[in-house]
């Protein structure tokens, strides 16, 4: 048997540890209505470069996919599981799948693996089409992810709209989608042919509207809010604190692209003032060892933030109540 490196085998470790001490928790009747996170990230027990997608599962079992990204390996991935539902805040390549690791750990946290492509397709079509679930988006996404299941032998009617200022209910959680201030342009290359070819030579790219975040409604009654890549807006007070009362946030903080950890903090401190919140989108090596990186971003941002900030180490489920205090895992 091939010896593990002392780093892999203490990422292993620890995965381990937390992954028996939250089902342990799980199991107790305390924890029953909690809604689980797990990241599904490019390395184990690490918060790294690429990591976006987070699995949130119902206490009644319905399961949902936020943003596959780049590290969830493929439809065959086998920590995916069951997936009821996939949410996509917007058509980058690094939120939907332009393409992905072989296998999970592949790579490192640092160059992540993204050796296998998922164009023209994209990472959330072809888990869609394996795992028969639907996809929920807003803006003009869904008539894109239609067509794209239906040219895979899918069901064109999986590809659910959920336009900003209504919402879905599917599985028991109400999704609803809010603003996100952040370009949506869909890469030729999900086009495709002389279509996409000439649009790729002027330097074009299709349109599908603004980007999105969402707020879910679990049925424990957690309101969490999934910011997307976005800027601050004035909607995280007015629409995510005052109407939806989100008391759960994923906020994206990895600067350049969305916002910044100081500007992320503001949104958390000063606008969406949930209970807790769950840092992505880091853009960089968050952790070493499990441990938040000195000087990093991640590490602006958590001692930035007035709550409690809790950064989604790959392969670990946390469990929050309806209040949006973590309970394990965390």
């Amino acid at each position: 048997m091939k010896r593990l490196t002392s780093h892999a085998a203490c990422a292993a470790a620890r995965v381990a540890l937390a992954a028996f001490t939250a089902t342990v928790a799980l199991a107790t009747p305390a924890f029953a209505q909690t809604v689980k996170v797990t990241s599904l990230g490019g390395i184990d027990g690490e918060f790294c470069p690429q990591d976006r997608a987070l699995v949130f599962e119902d206490p009644n079992g319905t399961r949902i996919l936020y943003d596959p990204g780049r590290t969830v390996a493929g439809a065959g991935d086998p920590r995916l599981g069951k997936i009821d539902i996939i949410l996509v805040s917007h058509m980058h390549g690094d939120h939907v799948g332009n393409a992905h690791n072989k296998a999970p750990n592949s790579g490192s946290c640092e160059s992540p693996d993204m050796s296998v492509s998922a164009l023209p397709n994209t990472s959330a079509v072809e888990i869609a089409l394996a795992k028969k679930s639907k996809i929920v988006t807003g803006s003009e996404m869904p008539p894109f992810f239609a067509a794209k299941l239906k040219a895979n032998g899918g069901n064109p009617a999986d590809s659910v709209l959920a336009r900003f200022g209504g919402s879905v209910t599917l599985g028991g959680v109400r999704i609803a989608t809010v603003l996100a201030l952040h370009s949506n342009g869909v890469d030729p290359d999900f086009i495709g042919g002389e279509l996409g070819k000439a649009m790729k030579d002027a330097g074009i790219a299709g349109d599908v509207g603004t980007a999105t975040g969402y707020v879910l409604r679990f049925s424990n009654g957690l309101v969490a809010y999934l910011s997307g890549d976005t800027g601050i807006v004035a909607d995280q007070e007015r629409v995510v604190h005052d109407y939806y009362k989100a008391s759960l946030a994923v906020m994206n903080m990895g600067d350049g692209f969305t916002t910044g950890p100081a500007e992320a903090a503001y949104v958390i401190n000063e606008l969406v003032k949930p209970a807790s919140v769950i840092a992505s989108h880091a853009n960089e090596v968050g952790t070493v060892n499990g441990k938040v990186r000195p000087g990093s971003k991640t590490e602006a941002f958590v001692k930035a933030s007035k709550v409690p900030v809790h950064v989604p180490l790959s392969g670990v489920t946390m469990a929050f109540d309806a209040n949006g205090k973590c309970t394990a895992g965390c």
